[in-house]
């Protein structure tokens, strides 16, 4: 088949091409006198049935770049982004008081206890601060892609608008067992609180009365309170996004209270002799204690992500969630660490009760009415967070079948309500089910695995999107009509969005690259002289290798950290080695990144020192999922197949984007270089009709069908 990009001239009959590339019963259709031969492949044919016969199992390359392309699609959003199905009536003190609701509860009443005693010790201080910094770099990622893509999914949508299509449905599905586990163990804390304030008389019917189980990763005993709250949690959800924030700010009143309480009370009780080396000392398990309490205090923070996903129902998101994810994290993680000092220094750290720290550390004191109040206003403050995972769960699940990924029957919303009923149903008896028979340790330790490979993605998304060019709707010209073409210019960057041919994958080296103004991806001005071969790829396409490869080192250097003198054994040379190979290649994967230009200048709120803050965002959430235990990591392998499954399955055959895409015109080209010949190096804008190129002769091109 002979391409109309270059003009070529039929060959003589006894022509003979280069031994091994075509049999004698080819017949080429045409050759250019510059030596460049183009081939029609279906009537060439390579000797023995044999080899047919396998080439006829084997997928083509066009095939295999197709499924590729599938894999990696990125979902097109609509022009008007405020337009949506739900109720937009969130505003700015609603979201910041869903996101404090989301971590408060969740960090304060039940992980402070236990970290501070079988993990990190009095250092769960220090946990808590690595954990909020590392927060909040992810939540700056969040706040600007909530202000820039105001729609429901969260860190689902934001992969998806900037990475690719399995991606974003692997994160989604890791944020769907995110919110699963962060209810189901809220309401297991809310059980035992309830509990412990009628001195563990539920436990002890349920125990005589129904049995017990000794099973790993299972509950001693069924908690039917904890699956009778989620229950009641998901009526009231149902009745809409109004309903669901008042109850939000009433809940969120009284735990803020009893937070101010708690902070009075303690460092009035506070004993600086709990700190001391007679019990341990500040540090007992020392900076891998520190840093693996850092890890499991992620779960501590989940609630900024609420936020962004509440985001299609603010009035005015591109103010309102960067704002309310400022506010929320920072209350947040400064009653962390105030709370986190209290409890330490009332009793010693080795002494809690994991199930209820502070009630526990109140009633030890001599404070029996204290202890009463906590467990009360804890309650209250574990409603929020079972109100803020009911509420974001459902959308998560509706954006991803909204886009085809996941089933459609999650994408109805209710007419009166506007909030789709099926998903809050469904996923409530989900939660209620993992409430009523697993632990709470272990589904701890599986949400913390989740939130750092979303936090991860999110940031790797803002770097890539930040990068990219404005993407613009070019509406697909009419069967049969052929492009004017525009004499005395070449198609400029922008214009330029295919390339679909032999002759436009070579490089259009007539650019002017003088002008001022570049476009995002493309190689800074300054950086020419020393980078000249960079300027030849298209804008982004070196941006999106050196995040891949940004990526890969920080896995490289974190896997040594943790492991490189524990499970490796490595001597000091190779240990000091690989850290230094690891680091450069960091760093100057960072480097190639800021030597391009960033889109500027948008209206919405914008992360600062992109690249290096989401790159930072990138090491530490890697680093602290490689502190996880190797049960999370088989566990969460095992939820990832199953999600590949659903994808494979459902999601790549029913995608919306599949609409979107054009149909594939099969159409390919064989290119022969002769020995002797020589292909000009510089090849001018290619016409779309028989025009001759620059160089080639204008010849008939009749024999030649397509």
């Amino acid at each position: 088949m002979c391409h109309s990009g270059f003009s070529t001239l039929s060959p003589p009959p006894d022509t003979s091409l280069q031994e091994g590339m075509l049999t004698p019963s080819c017949s080429p259709c045409q050759v250019s006198r510059q030596g460049l031969a183009a081939v029609d492949p279906s009537p060439c044919r390579r000797a023995g049935p044999a080899a047919s016969g396998m080439a006829r199992w084997l997928p083509r390359s066009a095939d295999l770049t197709r499924f590729c392309q599938k894999l990696n699609r990125v979902k097109t959003l609509e022009d008007d982004m405020m337009e949506t199905s739900f109720n937009r009536c969130l505003s700015t003190i609603d979201l910041t008081l869903l996101g404090i609701g989301g971590m408060v509860g969740s960090g304060l009443y039940v992980l402070t206890g236990t970290v501070a005693k079988e993990i990190a010790g009095p250092a769960v201080i220090v946990s808590f601060i690595i954990a909020g910094f590392a927060s909040l770099l992810a939540a700056l990622c969040y706040a600007e892609f909530g202000a820039r893509v105001p729609k429901t999914g969260s860190a689902y949508m934001f992969t998806y608008v900037s990475v690719g299509e399995i991606w974003a449905f692997l994160i989604g599905w890791n944020v769907l067992l995110e919110y699963m586990i962060g209810g189901a163990a809220v309401a297991r804390a809310w059980s035992g609180y309830l509990d412990s304030i009628f001195n563990h008389k539920i436990k002890n019917f349920t125990e005589t009365h129904v049995g017990a189980w000794q099973v790993p990763f299972l509950a001693h005993y069924p908690d039917f309170l904890a699956a009778a709250i989620l229950l009641v949690a998901t009526t009231f959800i149902s009745f809409g996004a109004k309903v669901s924030s008042w109850l939000n700010h009433v809940f969120s009143a009284i735990s803020m209270g009893v937070i101010l309480f708690i902070l009075v009370m303690g460092f009035i009780l506070a004993q600086p002799k709990n700190w001391s080396a007679q019990v341990g000392g500040f540090a007992p398990y020392g900076l891998s204690g520190i840093m693996a309490g850092t890890a499991t205090c992620f779960y501590a923070f989940v609630g900024f992500d609420v936020i962004a996903a509440s985001s299609e129902e603010a009035r005015n998101p591109q103010r309102a969630v960067p704002r309310a994810i400022a506010f929320s994290l920072g209350l947040a993680t400064g009653a962390y660490i105030l709370v986190s000092v209290v409890l330490t220094l009332m009793v010693p750290w080795h002494t809690l009760d994991p199930d209820s720290a502070l009630a526990d550390a109140f009633y030890r004191r001599g404070y029996a009415w204290a202890g009463f109040l906590v467990a009360a206003g804890s309650i209250c403050a574990m409603n929020t967070v079972l109100l803020s995972n009911l509420f974001s769960l459902p959308r998560i699940v509706y954006a991803m079948a909204e886009d085809g990924l996941f089933f459609q029957v999650f994408s109805r919303v209710h007419p009166r309500t506007q909030v789709p009923v099926v998903g809050i149903v469904v996923f409530g008896l989900l939660m209620a089910l993992l409430a009523l028979v697993f632990d709470l340790e272990a589904l701890v330790q599986f949400l913390s695995i989740g939130t750092l490979l979303a936090y991860t993605f999110v940031a790797a998304s803002i770097i890539v999107l930040r990068f990219q060019q404005q993407k613009v709707d070019v509406p697909a010209p009419a069967a049969g009509s052929r492009p004017s073409p525009e004499p005395h210019e070449g198609p400029s960057a922008s214009e330029l969005k295919e390339y679909e041919s032999f002759s436009d994958k070579l490089q259009l080296v007539d650019r002017d690259k003088s002008k001022e103004h570049r476009e995002p991806g493309q190689l800074k001005a300054a950086f020419e002289p020393y980078l000249e071969f960079l300027s030849d790829f298209y804008p982004g396409e070196v941006v999106t290798v050196a995040v891949v490869t940004l990526m890969v080192s920080a896995i490289c250097l974190c896997s040594i950290l943790v492991f490189g003198n524990t499970h490796l054994h490595l001597p000091t040379w190779s240990y000091s080695l690989l850290l230094v190979l690891f680091s450069l290649g960091f760093l100057l994967s960072l480097l190639l990144i800021w030597a391009h230009e960033q889109q500027h200048g948008t209206q919405t709120f914008q992360i600062p020192l992109v690249p290096l803050s989401p790159a930072l965002s990138i090491v530490l959430n890697i680093y602290l999922m490689l502190k996880l235990s190797y049960m999370t990591w088989l566990r969460f392998a095992v939820w990832l197949l199953l999600g590949l499954l659903v994808y494979f399955g459902y999601g790549i055959w029913h995608s919306k984007e599949n609409l979107r895409e054009p149909r594939p015109q099969r159409v390919s080209a064989r290119y022969v270089v002769f020995p002797s010949g020589s292909l000009d190096e510089r090849v001018q804008a290619v016409q779309p009709s028989s025009q001759p190129a620059a160089g080639l002769p204008d010849t008939d091109t009749d024999d030649c069908k397509r």
